[in-house]
């Protein structure tokens, strides 16, 4: 019979005052189960704060148009999502859930490198779903459109392919 090992608890440096010890009040995994966020309060200044523990992914690099790399970075990808959502009714939590599927799915289907095109055609997708107009404004962005016509172009494929799927929002009213 095999004893279960416990793992030592871990303790995180006080924001305010440097402490080691603390202790955690609550503990919630989010929806998805890919993070579990700790609210903790420091023993010397009862200082409380958040902490959130994701799991360590192996490091991705993206091979850009100019076959340039870099490290993938999360937070490039959450700004362009945000960007494309400016102004409109779409919330952080979708957007941040958007962020882990995407880099999921990256993480399933490649190794080491990844080509930005592959990214970005997965910003695309999740922003289809999301919200008509942030997707018609990234792909604007993303395929560098030269002029209004192949924004125009744009807008009516994606008019075309809302009137074949019946559970699409409507972009335009008529």
């Amino acid at each position: 019979m095999m004893a279960a090992v416990v793992a030592p608890p871990a303790f995180m440096r006080c924001v305010q005052c440097g402490s080691l010890k603390d202790k955690v009040l609550d503990s919630r995994s989010s929806k998805d189960g890919t993070t579990i966020r700790r609210r903790r309060e420091c023993m010397r200044c009862n200082y409380r704060y958040t902490t959130y523990e994701q799991i360590e992914r192996t490091e991705l690099r993206v091979i850009k148009r100019d076959g340039t790399r870099e490290a993938l970075n999360r937070e490039k990808l959450m700004s362009g999502l945000i960007k494309a959502c400016e102004k409109r009714p779409v919330p952080m939590d979708r957007l941040d859930r958007a962020v882990e599927e995407i880099l999921t799915d990256l993480h399933k289907d490649h190794v080491n490198e990844v080509p930005s095109s592959i990214i970005g055609g997965k910003v695309m997708d999740k922003l289809h779903q999301i919200d008509p107009v942030a997707y018609v404004r990234y792909v604007s962005v993303y395929r560098q459109f030269n002029d209004v016509n192949e924004f125009i172009q744009e807008i009516q494929s994606l008019s075309r392919r809302a009137a074949r799927d019946p559970m699409q929002r409507r972009l335009f009213k008529d």
